[in-house]
């Protein structure tokens, strides 16, 4: 009896142990979940939503103009960031009259009301562009008067990038995939 016992809770050990070693292997190198915190991402992501972040495509494939990233955060590395990638390496970005240009062409982002307006910023002045090294993205928030990204503190880094967000989990009535952006003209 006592060795059955044994056999038994040596079988519930292995299979904890066979379940933290999965999850630490998705957790580390696969996915990862992540909180929506304020209301930068507005009206696409809500405050408190829960996000899934794939950290292996980008391994394989370069970031797209579109993609909502997560990354560390410029101003404080401890801290995650979620924003939409706007600018690519080797681009030119400014800000005109409340519009995102990349190059000389105004970036058309269906993905927000038409009454959003991108403001400048400390980094990125009206009017002045800045050109985005080989390494280098510009992020910018969807609900952009209440976000502090690229155009306070300038490009992030491809190193600093942790994965797309690529699935909303919770709450349930806003699960699902989250879709591709194209832009016209890019």
């Amino acid at each position: 009896m006592l060795k059955r016992l044994g056999v038994f809770f040596l079988d519930i050990l292995q299979t904890i142990v066979l379940a933290l070693a999965i999850f630490m292997v998705v957790y580390f190198f696969l996915m990862q979940p992540h909180q929506v915190r304020g209301s930068s991402m507005f009206p696409n992501f809500k405050d408190g939503e829960y996000l899934l972040t794939d950290k292996i495509s980008y391994k394989l494939s370069n970031p797209k103009r579109g993609d909502v990233i997560v990354f560390e955060a410029p101003p404080n590395q401890r801290e995650d960031f979620i924003k939409r990638i706007i600018g690519l390496p080797g681009e030119k970005v400014s800000i005109r009259d409340g519009k995102i240009l990349v190059g000389s062409k105004e970036l058309a982002e269906s993905y927000l009301p038409s009454s959003f307006s991108t403001q400048p910023g400390t980094f990125l002045e009206e009017g002045k562009s800045i050109e985005l090294k080989n390494n280098e993205y510009f992020v910018a928030g969807d609900n952009r008067n209440y976000s502090s990204d690229s155009r306070m503190w300038g490009p992030i880094k491809r190193e600093s990038i942790i994965g797309r967000a690529f699935f909303v989990y919770w709450p349930p009535q806003q699960m699902g995939v989250i879709p591709g952006i194209t832009y016209a003209g890019f």
